[in-house]
């Protein structure tokens, strides 16, 4: 399965090294853009100067990472696409280029499942695209939601409970199905 990742779902870190936990693992492939990579570094810049320059080297570490997941605009193909905000229609056009099965975003609003139906892409929220692929594979997700746990205590510098920082990702139903 193809997967575009909108700016938003890179953005948590969290919720992004999950993704990219999942992804190495080999459970979906990656899609990005050059411009939803640099929107996920803009919109860093809130949480002060170094933020920024962390996002880039990041991203530069997850274009080396999925070298595949980089998709090219195709020219003219935004100018035939409409979405309610103009400013996502490259996200759009980065699944059709890439073949994409889904966009995985939390900006439901501006991604009407009709419009994305009729070119072939799903619209998937991260919690219910993440707890489908968990429904499948349950052990390598829980290997890829433990390892990013761990990373995190040790940032923290103390123990965190598991499901209360998946909740704060924004992926309260992981969240529930990774306690049982």
């Amino acid at each position: 399965m193809k997967v575009v990742l909108d700016a938003c779902v890179l953005f948590p870190t969290v919720l992004r090294e999950i993704l990219l936990g999942v992804a190495a693992r080999g459970l979906y492939t990656p899609l990005w853009s050059d411009r939803i990579l640099e929107e996920w570094a803009r919109a860093t810049r809130r949480l002060g100067p170094l933020a920024e320059a962390q996002a880039r080297a990041e991203g530069a570490a997850a274009r080396d990472a999925f070298p595949q997941a980089m998709v090219p605009p195709q020219p003219g193909l935004q100018s035939r696409l409409h979405l309610p905000d103009e400013d996502d229609i490259h996200v759009l056009a980065t699944a059709i280029a890439g073949h994409a099965d889904a966009i995985v975003t939390f900006n439901a609003a501006d991604f009407p499942r009709g419009v994305l139906a009729a070119e072939g892409v799903a619209r998937r929220d991260p919690d219910g695209f993440l707890w489908e692929v968990w429904s499948f594979h349950p052990d390598t997700v829980e290997a890829a939601v433990a390892e990013v746990h761990a990373r995190a205590e040790s940032i923290a510098g103390q123990p965190l409970v598991r499901r209360a920082l998946l909740k704060r990702a924004g992926l309260p139903r992981l969240a529930k199905a990774l306690q049982g």
